[in-house]
């Protein structure tokens, strides 16, 4: 069953053409779910069956849909997968508020289980990027290369904070015009279409007509940029271990991942690339789209030389 495409804004095809990201083939997601330690998950397949395989992790307070760009972009070469985390989206949220480091680590493990993944590129932006990085280092025969989205084991206080002071404003609506003029006063990178487009997956509507956040809000108490010292320390000694060909991305204006913490995470992998994003902030691939997907794509390349 194709992935529920709403109406809002400009569709996913003209979008991406409007800004110039390339595809062959218009083509929509499939739903579909997988039941891993007691929670049903929910991943989008863009196929193809027989291509290498790939792996997307969105964001926090994010869904698969935030990848739509890349999934579109990347199918004909790759079976991509984009999975909406504990909690996000169409998966279920945890009963206890379970979403630390290590509940995200034993979900992504089962995933990888359930749909047979071996040798798979593995791409995480911000929360998704840490989880990639954690799992790739205590995955080393699993994980053919890693792609990590402006996070790093240290991030900036200025960055968090302010993503902490947007994920905990108002958590209803009278209309997605209310969301999307939020969503520019917090982000103005993007276009009123792109984000009318975009954000629909991030809500519900309820049946008095509001919408609200289509995220577990709890998710905050679990999985904050905020680390003691000692995550710190253990979250470089995992970067460490990383051995894997990796393209650590930054974006360009991001006030999260620092640049000197983005060289020294270069310099801890053996062979990793860094590469800056211009005109973006930290959510690099819907921020500036179209760098984001030429980054991707020679890196990928390059795998294949």
């Amino acid at each position: 069953m194709a992935a529920t495409q709403k109406t809002y804004g400009l569709s996913l095809f003209d979008a991406a053409r409007s800004i110039g990201v390339t595809f062959e083939e218009e083509a929509h997601p499939q739903d579909k779910y997988v039941t891993i330690n007691g929670l049903r998950l929910h991943y989008l397949d863009w196929g193809k069956e027989g291509n290498p395989p790939m792996l997307l992790l969105h964001g926090g307070a994010q869904t698969a849909h935030s990848w739509d760009f890349v999934g579109l972009s990347f199918r004909s070469r790759y079976h991509v997968y984009a999975l909406d985390q504990r909690g996000h989206g169409d998966s279920d949220w945890s009963s206890d508020g379970a979403y630390n480091l290590e509940d995200h680590q034993k979900d992504i493990a089962g995933v990888v289980d359930a749909l047979g993944l071996r040798k798979f590129v593995l791409v995480g932006l911000s929360m998704g990027g840490r989880n990639s990085f954690v799992y790739t280092a205590n995955h080393l025969d699993q994980v053919a290369a890693l792609v990590v989205v402006d996070v790093g084991p240290e991030t900036r206080v200025e960055g968090t904070s302010r993503i902490q002071e947007f994920t905990s404003g108002p958590s209803e609506f009278d209309s997605l015009d209310e969301v999307v003029e939020r969503v520019l006063q917090y982000d103005p990178r993007r276009a009123r279409d792109q984000i009318m487009g975009s954000v629909q997956h991030n809500l519900r509507q309820r049946p008095d007509g509001k919408w609200t956040w289509n995220y577990d809000r709890r998710r905050n108490m679990g999985s904050g940029f905020r680390r003691e010292q000692r995550d710190i320390e253990e979250a470089w000694a995992l970067v460490r271990k990383i051995t894997c060909p990796t393209l650590i991305v930054r974006g360009g204006e991001s006030d999260v991942f620092a640049k000197d913490i983005a060289e020294r995470m270069q310099r801890a992998i053996p062979n990793a690339q860094l590469v800056t994003v211009p005109k973006a902030g930290h959510r690099v691939s819907g921020d500036n789209p179209v760098a984001f997907e030429r980054e991707l794509r020679d890196f990928l390349r390059g795998l294949q030389r």
